[in-house]
């Protein structure tokens, strides 16, 4: 080849212009399918929302980026999700009111259309930062919309490098946004049917009676993934003699007919458990025989327990269909379950007698009875669960009943992915019993 036709300098810089752009548009359309992937594996709308935000200053290398959400009029900022600020300068803005959608942000609202910005100061219709707001110098907004409507704006503010946004930036956020706003539609959804399933299990659950004496407090969560009806219930009530009646059941299935077997369960139940000398072994066998006689061959799990006063103290008397056995908690902190073999789940129908256990309690116990969507987790052994509530329950055993009902669902050791039930029933401390 003759040196005359060898490239110009000029040409070799421009084709070495054009490999970096190329390099550089293969390795964003990269990043670009990661975050897809990213932002639309959670369904919780808070942590798809800062995900956004987070992968938004990822792609594009932004030191700070923030998630507007408008209010139902669209005109004003209703939320605002700010990412990337040091503690020193969470603190310096601390008692700040949270911007409402006036300056830079307001123009977005009211037009939106990608916004790039070389220097915010020198902008028209910039505001200005509050006292204490870091220095910020340029500026990248893009809108998110959801069916059509806006939803938020995306915001990124000073590359690392130093450079403004530029054109290839700005492709890449709207890029974001298009696929941010399935993933907040999704989220939103999310939300939409699990609320409607809580609402609907909420009142299939029964109104607890008056125990007094004894304190009781519930808990009832639904399982994470959407539309998961639970068949999970609790029931506690007084009997005639001063004594309480507790009762914690699971439903085997997570759709509409577990829900509805669930309910017809706990109703005969709390019916038969009404019979003052019915032993709870008794009542769970009678329970067995009508579902046998009616045709009902859905697996149930329950636990049966009578708490009466006696001399000195209560006395608990349980049986167990199946069911992870109740957690006590004694007045010193010490948390022990009540171990006894459980006989089968209701619903098997082999015919096999049903067995009652007892032991005494001292004042001031707590008695804690769970469906096992508490400590279930599907990538351990069961006896890890239970180990792990028991040491929970030890370090909350001073809260009142409340409390320690509301911590333990907080601090389950399960993965969430069943409906639990909760139920706490505290004894009396001595003097108090009436």
């Amino acid at each position: 080849m003759s040196l005359l036709n060898l490239p110009l300098s000029s040409d070799l810089d421009r084709i070495g212009e054009q490999m970096h752009a190329l390099a550089r548009a293969q390795r964003s359309l990269q990043g670009l399918l990661e975050a897809v992937l990213g932002i639309s594996s959670d369904l919780e709308l808070p942590t798809v929302l800062r995900r956004v935000v987070r992968t938004a200053m990822d792609l594009v290398g932004a030191r700070y980026g923030a998630l507007g959400v408008l209010d139902d009029s669209g005109e004003f900022l209703a939320e605002f999700i700010p990412l990337g600020l040091t503690s020193q300068e969470l603190e310096n803005l601390s008692g700040v009111e949270l911007p409402r959608g006036r300056g830079l942000l307001g123009h977005l609202i009211r037009h939106p259309e990608p916004l790039r910005v070389a220097d915010i100061g020198r902008h028209p219709e910039s505001a200005g930062f509050p006292p204490g707001h870091p220095p910020m110098r340029t500026l990248l907004g893009v809108a998110i919309s959801v069916r059509g409507r806006i939803y938020g704006n995306l915001y990124l503010s000073d590359r690392h490098d130093g450079k403004p946004f530029d054109l290839h930036d700005e492709g890449m956020i709207r890029a974001l946004a298009g696929t941010a706003g399935v993933a907040i539609e999704n989220a939103r959804l999310f939300q939409q049917v699990r609320g409607s399933s809580e609402q609907f299990q909420r009142l299939l659950l029964p109104r607890l009676l008056e125990v007094a004496p004894l304190e009781a407090c519930t808990f009832y969560r639904p399982a994470s993934p959407p539309g998961h009806l639970g068949g999970d219930w609790y029931d506690a009530f007084k009997l005639p003699d001063g004594s309480c009646v507790a009762v914690i059941g699971d439903v085997v299935g997570h759709d509409l007919k577990a829900a509805a077997v669930m309910s017809r369960t706990r109703s005969m139940l709390r019916a038969l458990s009404f019979d003052g000398q019915a032993a709870p072994s008794t009542a769970l066998g009678r329970l067995d025989r009508i579902m046998l006689a009616t045709g009902e061959h859905t697996l149930t799990t329950a636990c049966v327990a009578r708490i009466r006063p006696q001399e000195g103290g209560w006395e608990i008397c349980w049986s167990n269909a199946g069911h992870p056995p109740p957690l006590v908690l004694l007045p010193g902190g010490e948390a022990r379950y009540l171990e006894a073999e459980a006989d089968l789940p209701l619903g098997v129908h082999t015919g096999m007698s049903r067995s009652d256990h007892s032991c005494t309690l001292p004042p001031g116990s707590t008695v804690v009875f769970f469906t096992d969507g508490l400590v279930e987790r599907h990538d351990q052994a069961l006896q890890r669960g239970l180990d792990s509530l028991a040491a929970t329950a030890r370090r909350l055993a001073g809260e009142p009943a409340d409390r320690l009902c509301a911590a333990l669902a907080d601090h389950r050791p399960s993965d969430g992915r069943d409906d639990m039930a909760v139920l706490v029933l505290r004894l009396p401390e001595p003097g108090r019993r009436r």
